[in-house]
């Protein structure tokens, strides 16, 4: 029989369960009605001691339980910290209380051929501001802008450039002047957070205009710059090569930058430096480049370009613009590089001391950021005679020997009379009267070269489509010539087929696709679209002049670490060869001499007039060039000499665009040229034997290691 509720065990777990109601009841064992009321008492709502079973042993074991289970957390967790990833703990930690900073590394320095310093360092003063110091005192930016005449908003700018590290001071004024250096030393109270430091800057001892293309400036490195080289140490701050020498070989002249360790709290304040690893510098460049070489021909193209355009040019009839134009100097023997110049140009100072935005765009546009040598592009004229004399000698189409009749207009054989593109003429309308290959070169008749047009067009199944086309290739036409420096533009020679790539790049500015005689005819006296560069035509000529070897032009010779130790050492490289026996070399060379030494040569006026040496003692050859461009404007002026010719020691190449006649406006710029070469031949490379670097011999072929790699850019 079941008990009633009142009748269990006290500490039932139903009698629990019933207890606060029977509690709270207040009939419980009265036998009032339901309406009665009544008081409650304490011991209504409390249960006797009696009433609940004591059971501390429980409450320890579970108390007990639970702290075993915290301690055997924490020992784990201790032994995985600092046993299992101790290294990465330490990194941890160091990451929370430790900031690197860097100490930018002095620049090796660009040395010339004999060792002379084109680009060296100078130690400047930098006022700099602590940003913490700033944020906690903005009148500290208001005392530095009444003392260094720097804005205020210039401060600001300057302290929140993200481009600067945020634990390092940001510059403010850079070359501080004595007087501003002095007075934040003696008043240090009065600036704080300001401080003075040392940086490396670069510095020009030629004044920061000879060869500006050449060397190339260093400029803040770009988030595009960071990503195209991970993995190298470049910071947001670094400094890197922009342009020239200094971008190609940076790599080698940037260094080791240092670092400085700083200690942090945990809002970011420094507290202190804990270790500072120096920087190391960067190896020093040394070019085959003659430093007054290049500062007599960079003084040659500038003057002459001057007084090109205050010239009226006989075939236009108009002042020459002369927007631009480039000279070099090769040594044919090995391709180095002696000198090159462009024009317009621009002082690498103004990339240290700073250069305005406005002036910077106007530079821009005017060029003078481009390297005219290696990225303009020049419709050759007549310079380009050589190789199709070299086609037309090679192919055996028609002899050197051979007597042309030069009437000045050439009539295309079996063309409609009348017909567009049946007659040609030169500029003059006059001919040049029986002449032979030589002669032809000599007096640079176009009637001739008219005719090799014709007749390689008209015999294309004997002799193909592009014969002349395919020497100028083994020329190094058309091509990338490989010179160590960035952003070389690759020429065309008019084709066919390129007639039809340009068409489908930019239809609207070359319309025709189709290839007619008259095409071929332009082409091979160097009209039409055909367009080099001045460093490919010299690298042609070079080939040339030494027999038929194709060299790299280089304007590098060697590396060497700051202790005078050879790290890289660059020697000539050969890209092709021309077959070049003295049956094909010997007419065309005999032409190119006449250009010179012949009374009916181009510039035989012009050479005798300058040169100031006997060309019994130092021959010289050479090929004018006079390119047309449209109606109105004037044509591109070109030279290319080379000389002595019994054993060609220099190639110079000089190009004005739009300055008229080759043998008025180019010309000049390389018979000055040569009279410098003979006064003042450059030294051989084994006169620096105090930088341990071998002479060049001209019979190497190789080279001794690989150049750094180099964007290209072709051509628009």
């Amino acid at each position: 029989m079941k008990k009633s509720w009142r009748e269990r065990p006290t500490g039932s777990l139903f009698s629990r369960l019933w207890r606060p109601w029977v509690t709270l009841n207040p009939f419980r064992g009265r036998g009032r009605s339901i309406n009665e009321p009544r008081a409650v008492g304490i011991r209504d709502l409390v249960a006797s001691p009696e009433e609940i079973g004591s059971r501390p042993e429980r409450r320890w074991m579970v108390i007990g339980i639970f702290f075993l289970v915290l301690l055997l957390v924490l020992i784990y967790r201790l032994f995985n910290l600092q046993i299992i990833n101790y290294s990465q703990s330490v990194a941890n930690v160091d990451a929370n209380s430790l900031r690197v900073s860097t100490i930018p590394a002095p620049r090796g320095l660009i040395l010339d051929r004999s060792g002379h310093p084109l680009v060296t360092n100078v130690i400047t003063t930098e006022v700099q501001l602590s940003r913490a110091e700033a944020a906690l005192d903005p009148s500290i930016k208001g005392a530095l802008s009444a003392l260094t005449g720097v804005s205020v908003t210039q401060i600001n700018a300057a302290l929140n450039n993200q481009q600067y590290d945020p634990y390092q001071p940001a510059p403010i004024l850079t070359n501080a002047p004595a007087r501003v250096v002095e007075f934040i030393k003696t008043h240090p109270s009065e600036f704080p957070g300001v401080s003075v430091s040392n940086v490396s800057t670069r510095s020009y001892p030629l004044g920061g205009l000879t060869a500006a293309e050449v060397l190339g400036y260093v400029g803040p490195i770009t988030g595009a710059e960071i990503a195209a080289h991970p993995n190298e140490g470049y910071q947001t701050n670094s400094q890197i090569g922009k342009t020239g020498i200094e971008s190609y070989y940076e790599r080698y002249l940037r260094g080791v930058d240092g670092t400085r360790t700083l200690t942090v709290d945990a809002f970011g304040n420094i507290l202190g430096s804990v270790v500072t690893k120096p920087p190391v510098s960067g190896n020093s460049v040394v070019l085959n480049i003659d430093e007054g070489l290049q500062k007599a021909l960079d003084s040659y193209l500038a003057a002459d370009i001057i007084t090109v355009r205050h010239s009226i040019d006989p075939v236009s009839h108009v002042h020459p613009k002369a927007p631009n134009g480039a000279a070099l100097v090769l040594d044919p023997n090995t391709g180095a590089v002696l000198a090159m110049s462009s024009y317009p140009s621009y002082n690498l100072n103004s990339f240290v001391n700073g250069l305005s935005e406005t002036t910077f765009h106007q530079l821009l546009n005017e060029g003078a950021f481009n390297n005219y040598a290696i990225q303009g592009l020049y419709t050759p004229g007549s310079t380009f005679k050589m190789v199709t004399a070299t086609a037309q000698l090679q192919t055996g189409i028609f002899p050197a020997n051979k007597v042309v009749d030069d009437t000045g207009v050439f009539k295309v054989p079996g063309c409609l009379q009348g017909a567009h593109g049946c007659l040609f003429h030169d500029d003059q309308y006059s001919g040049a009267g029986l002449i032979t290959l030589p002669t032809a070169i000599t007096v640079s008749s176009d009637y001739y070269f008219y005719n090799l047009g014709y007749l390689f067009w008209s015999q294309q199944q004997r002799y193909g489509e592009t014969p002349i086309q395919n020497v100028a290739a083994k020329y190094g036409l058309g091509q990338y010539t490989n010179i160590d420096l960035p952003n070389e533009v690759q020429g065309r020679v008019d084709s066919p087929v390129v007639r039809q790539q340009l068409h489908a790049a930019a239809p609207k500015a070359f319309p025709n696709v189709s290839w007619y005689t008259g095409d071929n005819i332009e082409m091979a006296f160097g009209q039409g679209t055909t367009a080099v560069t001045p460093i490919e035509m010299a690298q042609a000529y070079a080939t040339f002049a030494n027999g038929g070897t194709r060299y790299a032009p280089e304007v590098a010779a060697a590396v060497v670490s700051p202790t005078g130790k050879v790290i890289e050492r660059y020697l000539p490289r050969v890209l092709g060869h021309v077959n070049l026996p003295p049956s094909v070399r010997g007419p065309i060379l005999e032409g190119l001499t006449g250009v010179i030494a012949n009374p009916r040569g181009t510039a035989y006026y012009t050479f005798h007039s300058i040169l100031h040496f006997s060309l019994a003692n130092f021959p010289l050859a050479g090929k004018t060039g006079t390119a047309s461009n449209a109606p109105g404007l004037a044509p591109n002026s070109w030279f290319v000499g080379f000389g002595p010719t019994n054993h060609p020691r220099y190639v110079v190449v000089c190009v004005i665009a739009e300055g008229g006649y080759g043998s008025e406006a180019a010309a000049p710029v390389v018979a000055e040229t040569f009279n410098y070469l003979y006064a003042h031949p450059p030294a051989p490379l084994t006169t620096r034997a105090h930088l341990g670097l071998p002479a060049v011999s001209a019979t190497t072929t190789t080279s001794a290691t690989t150049r750094p790699s180099t964007s290209t850019t072709s051509p628009g």
